[in-house]
């Protein structure tokens, strides 16, 4: 019997009501926060420090259940869930080595206190700013409670914690790690980026967690990885990620007799010693293995072959040696596998092929060998990646070849013969990297064209001989370097942010370049061009190209003026235009670039006096090898980030400023070496950009990526004593005061400049004794005091390894090295006094002392900036990060 309209719409008015009868009844009966609950978490409010007021929601008045970050039960009102985590931005440009800004961040005590919510089951803190880790938020600030070997028993019967994440709190220091094993319900532990210090038993502690599922213990400093330890307590273990410690060791036993329920593995860029082992049955399960960034060596187990479940295997970052094993061919469930960056040789084994759904396959950088052609390729229809670099592959693909794939990335490397024209068919292809080639990459124009597609394009040390005039580039990064790339500056579009052409064969004016891309707004903030013949004026077109940050045009023929408009670079931190012919002064505009990280015109025809309005920033000022006069300002004493000051082979005079010790990073009980670059993310990638640096010692000019504490102010017209505030600069390695009118005498304080490693005195008026102090410096690789009036006996020590050429010229100078024998040791026929001979005993114990440092003759050192800026590009499959340096 069917129901009648009114029944049914009786029936849905009555429902109606009842579902507003029940919410106003729910509303009526809210289950409000529980008291203690909220107690503890006003407890642990005391400790913290909340510059932005993420916890301004916390005050008594208002529900707990209503606080940012805190979620309640619905039906019992406990606190659940603690989520407040810090949030930090990354912007397209970072200064190399900064780290995160977390100036907004919670910081302060984390409070164990905390842990007494005995319902809480996940708790997230990570990326923020805590100090320490204590039993209470109150009391003493000193971080040490946990020390106490009977820690009180706060947790009562919690266990109900299943997710606890404290990572990233790069300031927070770990004594002890017993807290953890109460809490019994963990699943999830993630404590990287915290220092556990170096003598706690971090193994036994965590063993003691039953249902572990995941533990992170990521740049934690950790020293032990206990090697004689046969087993671990492991039993729910999932994911164990070590990486980015301090482990030197064979790998642990322990680490391979884990449960068999282990499904991932991550001990990536460890410093661990050791050989694989050769059998791991208890790894019939594990889907994910990366080893990656370690100094592991041997040969690739067979018993890699048996890890059925495998989904993906990273050894790459290491010294494994011998042939890639036939065995991996059997990993059916493989998706990823990397062996780059090895000494892996043999050929690529022919059953690789049978992994069907492999999607990246990663094996440059070894010394593989034989011939790679479609047949290795054939059956990888999921390839999304692919790297293959060794000096004794040959690739040898049909040119008519098809692949089943679509590229995303490619690498590869000593491509002879022919260019693989199945790469002109990958029209998903975004990041491409070729280095070491000699094949033509013909035709020209279809591979300009394909280059229009990429994000990413890296071409390094090939033959391609082009001509680059109208070539469009569309990259957001454009690296070709040392590809006798030939013609005029090509034409870029805004989207370009990176463009490095150095050491190509480059000519022409820049002023086309520059004045007509002005059209439109360019991101462009790296170009690099470098060791090319670029010639002609620097023209006055700088004014659109606000957004960048590193301009770098030395070593090529451009002469005239430094343009007004380069003022308006804003952004600039880096400008290097040495080894030109850029002449006049360096205009008063440039102020405004108040950035300024390196200024470098040495090698010019430059004159007029040196800026004393530099930016206050400055790390590396290269003015040398210029036509500069007057006196050296005394505004140098206030760049305070100063690292490098060159103003060698100039026609300055006057004295040697008595301020050089404010300073500061000249000053300190340790040299500071610092890299300087920047790095710039991009969607899905980021790259590093690091500069370099050439000091010629010693006949050798060898280049640095650190930045050394160096002052050559040599072959000028200073006059003078050497300022007492010299003797101040405890940081100082290089010091070249050489081919001046200096006078004085060296005072005993040298001794002070611990770090010293080269000093050149040579060509000046110093007179006195040489100090026995000098003995004292132990890294002195360089001395030069020749041509001086220093009188009296080389003191023992400091002549040890020295020729007589750092010392001649000075006629009253004598002993050894020089020939000028010393009158007291002409006595009684070539024997000294008692005296002395107590006093040569004490020399003899020196020259033991000292014989060991090795000790060269120099001239002086230069300095110059921009000599290697790139060596290697690679991406890290797990961050998308490629390295410049």
């Amino acid at each position: 019997m069917n129901a009648s309209p009114f029944n049914i719409e009786l029936f849905l008015l009555c429902l109606l009501c009842s579902i507003i009868f029940n919410s106003v009844m729910m509303c009526s009966l809210k289950i409000h926060c529980n008291e203690k609950d909220m107690n503890t978490l006003l407890h642990f409010k005391q400790g913290l420090i909340d510059p932005s007021g993420v916890l301004s929601s916390w005050f008594p008045e208002l529900d707990c259940c209503e606080w940012s970050g805190v979620k309640c039960d619905d039906i019992t009102g406990r606190v659940t869930q603690l989520y407040l985590p810090c949030y930090t931005n990354h912007p397209q440009l970072v200064p190399y080595g900064n780290k995160d800004d977390k100036s907004h961040c919670l910081s302060g005590v984390f409070s164990l206190t905390l842990l007494e919510l005995e319902f809480l089951n996940y708790l997230n803190l990570s990326n923020n700013d805590f100090k320490c880790i204590k039993y209470s938020s109150v009391g003493s600030h000193e971080c040490n409670d946990l020390s106490t070997e009977n820690p009180p028993n706060l947790f009562g019967n919690t266990t109900k914690l299943h997710y606890l994440d404290l990572s990233y709190n790069y300031d927070l220091l770990v004594h002890n790690l017993h807290w953890i094993s109460p809490l019994t319900s963990l699943q999830y532990l993630n404590l990287g980026g915290i220092y556990i210090h170096k003598d706690i038993d971090w193994l036994q502690p965590v063993t003691m967690l039953p249902s572990l599922e995941e533990l992170h213990l990521v740049s934690c400093q950790l020293e032990n990885i206990y090697p004689s330890l046969h087993y671990a307590n492991f039993t729910s273990l999932q994911v164990l990620n070590l990486a980015h410690n301090h482990f030197v060791s064979e790998l642990p036993t322990w680490l391979f007799n884990l449960s068999s329920h282990i499904s991932r593995i991550d001990l990536s860029q460890n410093q661990i010693h050791s050989q694989l082992p050769r059998t791991l049955p208890c790894f019939r399960s594990l889907k994910s293995l990366v080893l990656s960034s370690n100094y592991l060596k041997g040969t690739i187990p067979d018993w890699f072959g048996q890890l059925k479940q495998l989904q993906e295997l990273d050894l790459s970052q290491n010294f494994l040696s011998g042939p890639i094993p036939t065995s991996l061919g059997n990993l059916s469930s493989l998706t990823i596998l990397i062996l780059e960056t090895n000494e892996l040789n043999g050929s690529l084994p022919d059953n690789l092929g049978q992994l069907f759904n492999l999607e990246t396959l990663r094996v440059a950088v070894n010394s593989l060998t034989g011939v790679v052609s479609e047949r290795n390729l054939l059956s990888f229809s999921n390839l999304r990646e692919l790297s293959l670099s060794s000096p004794g592959l040959v690739f040898d693909f049909d040119s008519e070849w098809v692949p089943p794939f679509q590229l995303k990335r490619i690498r590869l490397g000593y491509v002879r013969n022919k260019f693989p024209a199945w790469l002109f068919k990958q029209s998903s292809l975004k990041y491409l990297t070729i280095g070491d080639s000699s094949s033509s990459f013909e035709p020209l124009d279809k591979f300009w064209k394909l280059a229009t597609q990429l994000e990413f394009i890296s071409l390094e040390r090939n033959i391609i001989n082009g001509d680059m005039s109208n070539v469009l580039l569309n990259s957001k990064v454009v690296w070709l370097v040392g590809n006798n790339l030939g013609g005029g500056m090509p034409r870029i579009s805004p989207q370009v942010v990176v463009l490095h052409l150095r050491n190509n064969s480059l000519s022409g004016s820049i002023s086309t370049f520059l004045c007509q891309n002005m059209t439109n707004k360019t991101n462009l903030a790296h170009l690099n061009m470098a060791n090319n013949n670029l010639s002609g004026d620097l023209t006055d077109c700088w004014n659109n190209w606000e957004s960048l940050v590193l301009i770098n045009l030395g070593h090529n023929n451009l002469k005239g003026k430094i343009p007004n408009s380069m003022s308006s670079l804003s952004n600039l931190r880096f400008l290097s235009l040495g080894s030109n012919k850029l002449s006049g002064e360096v205009p008063l505009s440039l102020k405004n670039c108040h950035n300024l990280w390196i200024f470098d015109v040495g090698h010019n025809n430059l004159s007029g006096v040196i800026p004393s309005w530099l930016a206050q920033n400055i790390k590396g000022l290269k003015l040398g090898f210029n036509q500069f006069s007057g006196t050296i300002p005394t505004q140098m004493c206030q760049l305070h980030s100063l690292m490098v000051m060159d103003f060698s082979s100039n026609r300055l005079s006057g004295s040697i400023p008595n301020c050089l010790h404010n300073i500061t990073t000249m000053v300190g009980n340790y040299a500071s070496t610092r890299r300087v670059g920047f790095v710039l993310n991009f969607p899905g990638f980021s790259i590093t950009i690091v500069t370099s640096i050439q000091i010629l010692t010693k006949g050798n000019e060898l280049s640095y990526v650190d930045l050394m504490n160096v002052i050559d102010l040599s072959n000028n017209n200073l006059s003078g004593n050497v300022p007492s505030d010299m003797y101040m600069l405890t940081g100082l390695q290089s010091l070249n005061l050489s081919h001046n009118h200096l006078m004085g005498t060296i005072s005993e304080e040298i001794q002070n400049l611990k770090p010293l490693e080269s000093i050149d005195l040579s060509r000046n008026n110093f007179s006195g004794q040489i100090p026995r102090s000098l003995s004292t410096l132990h890294y002195l690789e360089v001395l030069n005091f020749s041509f001086n009036n220093f009188m009296g006996k080389i003191p023992s020590g400091t002549q040890l390894g020295f020729t007589d050429l750092s010392y001649i010229g000075n006629p009253s100078l004598c002993g050894a090295p020089l020939t000028n024998i010393c009158p007291q040791d002409i006595e009684l026929h070539g024997t000294k006094p008692m005296e002395e001979e107590e006093d040569d005993d004490d020399d003899d114990e020196k020259h033991e002392i000292y014989s060991w440092f090795y000790m060269g003759l120099g001239i002086g050192f230069a300095v110059g900036f921009w000599g290697v800026l790139v060596s290697a590009i690679f991406f890290n499959r797990r961050c998308n990060h490629a390295y410049m340096h």
